[in-house]
């Protein structure tokens, strides 16, 4: 055998070291526009396409919006596209776990460096730098022309906020889906529960279906007036399509559909609802031609993942993760936790954004566990974990507060039993960070410092 060249993986590792200093300065560039905030609006994602010929027009696109469960059901239609053999399946969600290219991925493969180095650099090139689009407006574009250029056979587009005026909103779906409504983002989207629920309605077009699965009547009207306003149908989870849990698992009562025990592959009773109203967008599809059997929805949803949503990252003790970042999805997780999980004694890591509703927050989760870790994620905008602390005295459960999360995930490690559970959750960038420290091998983080 030749003796290998020694400059040939000195010269590789100097291309991979380029690669990722492109891949690092585009990233920094791009995240360099959150100084601009969140400005409402559709005109400046609408002029990015223009530039590059409004490549969202005549693609297919499934629209979802709401307040909690997005991603999940996303994750659900998603899974059961692809086991239906749909070609190419676009997903397009926000905020990323760990990685940016998470946020764009088709058939669960997420876009590579390179490709998103390249689309950052085109759209630099028609940003107008007295007046640059926000963050997400870029990114939203980003999506819309990837998919468009990568021929995907449909695109399943989670909306960022609200509605409305949300970025994504430039698209025109095969069906929209709304999955909840609950108090949120007041700042922006209103201090009423139906000027939330408007602002949501706004992502319903002209005769296109929508799928829902709100339970407030109020909201139910609001929203069946403005489907009657578009020509739109409005197909309700719990009127139309119909579902029940039991111990052998979910059973769906569809207009196309009857499904028992299935099981979903995410965590959580909450998840049933979510899959249910997967299976309620599915059959929608189906009424536009998609060709989706009985086993292609069993099939998928089983095989469904959602990484940060009711995960499991360890056993002896179980320590389970979850992203849920307002009060309805606590109380969601905490009723999880009541109903599925058996443990001798529950400790709680919670690191929690200072913008959200954090009383409500501790008192839907505090209460069921018996020793809590008050911590923060490697984020600006993280509460501090002494303000944690402080909020939740009234709730008289010991705890402690420890300033870096790694050090917090190492502390209920050291305290934990086998028979324990150790539960961290409040807000997607603390099970982000979580992720990386527990599996940094799968959840490798961009490396931007």
């Amino acid at each position: 055998m030749g003796q290998i060249n020694p400059i040939v993986p000195c010269i590789n590792e100097m291309i991979m070291k380029r690669e990722q200093t492109a891949y690092q300065t585009a990233l920094t560039y791009l995240y360099g526009l959150q100084k601009h905030g969140i400005k409402f609006g559709l005109s400046k994602t609408s002029n990015l396409l223009k530039a590059f010929g409004d490549p969202h027009k005549g693609q297919k696109y499934i629209h979802i919006a709401g307040t909690n469960g997005k991603g999940s059901v996303a994750a659900f239609v998603a899974a059961i596209l692809r086991e239906a053999g749909v070609g190419r399946v676009g997903l397009y969600s926000s905020p990323h776990l760990v990685r940016f290219t998470e946020r764009f991925k088709i058939n669960d493969c997420e876009m590579n460096d390179k490709q998103a180095v390249a689309l950052i650099e085109e759209l630099k090139c028609v940003f107008n730098p007295e007046d640059p689009p926000t963050f997400f407006e870029a990114v939203t574009a980003m999506a819309l022309i990837y998919f468009a250029r990568e021929n995907t056979d449909i695109a399943i587009m989670e909306v960022g906020m609200g509605g409305r005026l949300d970025a994504t909103n430039l698209i025109t779906p095969l069906v929209s889906a709304i999955t909840t409504i609950s108090m949120e983002h007041q700042d922006y989207l209103g201090s009423r529960l139906l000027d939330i629920a408007g602002e949501k309605a706004g992502i319903i077009k002209k005769r296109i279906d929508v799928v829902t699965g709100v339970t407030q009547p109020p909201v139910i009207r609001l929203l069946e007036n403005v489907c009657a306003k578009k020509g739109a149908s409005l197909w309700r989870l719990g009127r139309d399509t119909r579902y029940r849990t039991t111990r052998s698992g979910l059973h769906f009562y569809g207009t196309s559909h009857r499904l028992k025990r299935l099981q979903p592959g995410l965590r959580g009773r909450f998840q049933s609802r979510n899959a249910a109203l997967a299976i309620t967008l599915v059959e929608r599809l189906e009424e536009k031609g998609f060709t989706i059997s009985d086993q292609d929805i069993r099939t998928g949803l089983n095989n469904t993942t959602w990484p940060g949503r009711m995960q499991i990252v360890a056993r002896e003790p179980t320590i389970l993760l979850d992203g849920g970042h307002n009060p309805e999805a606590i109380r969601a997780l905490a009723d999880a936790i009541r109903s599925g999980f058996k443990f001798r004694q529950m400790i709680l890591v919670i690191g929690i954004m200072e913008d959200k509703e954090i009383g409500q927050m501790l008192r839907s989760i505090v209460p069921l566990s018996d020793y809590t870790i008050y911590t923060r994620p490697l984020y600006s905008r993280a509460a501090p974990p002494e303000r944690l602390m402080s909020q939740a005295s009234s709730l008289e459960k010991p705890g402690e507060s420890v300033s870096v999360l790694t050090d917090a995930l190492d502390r209920a490690r050291q305290i934990a039993d086998p028979r324990d559970l150790i539960v961290v959750c409040g807000s997607l960038f603390t099970v982000g960070e979580a992720l990386t420290y527990f599996d940094p091998e799968t959840y490798r983080p961009d490396n931007l410092n």
